[in-house]
């Protein structure tokens, strides 16, 4: 690691702790040139498989689409932002899991519908309202209705 003070390649790690729930390790680090302690964060780099839209493009799965969908379905709702990323990365956990080099998009929504509807009953019929295009108050009925089950 270079030292982002004088540039030398000579540091020391004097102090290692896992953050973000363990997916994050918080370095101290000392500059042997120049004496100088910074922090440094290290994460792994997992690949996440190619999303298949339903018009049949493939993308690149994007962490802020699926957190910009979330908050927008939790917009003024009381959940914590500590919920919200543990969902976040319970997702992403359960995408990995499946192992496939790529997933259909319904098979996300599915795994954002079932991620709001245990943090938010309003925000997962706001996205539900979204994902599943709601035409009118029925089918809101119908929705609300399965919730109730």
């Amino acid at each position: 690691m270079h030292c982002p003070f004088c540039g030398a390649n000579d540091t020391k790690v004097i102090d290692s702790r896992l953050v973000a729930d363990g997916h994050q390790v918080r370095r101290r680090r000392l500059c042997l040139t120049c004496s100088e302690r910074y922090t440094t964060f290290e994460t792994a780099e997992l690949v996440m498989p190619r999303i298949i839209k339903t018009n049949g493009n493939r993308e690149p799965f994007n962490e802020d689409k699926l957190r910009g969908g979330i908050q927008r379905a939790l917009e003024k709702r009381p959940v914590s932002a500590d919920d919200i990323e543990k969902s976040i990365n319970n997702m992403k956990s359960m995408i990995r899991a499946v192992g496939e080099r790529e997933l259909s998009s319904t098979m996300v929504g599915n795994l954002v519908m079932d991620e709001l509807k245990e943090l938010d009953k309003v925000a997962y019929i706001r996205f539900a309202s979204v994902y599943h295009c709601f035409e009118d108050i029925q089918d809101f009925g119908v929705e609300i209705a399965r919730l109730e089950k």
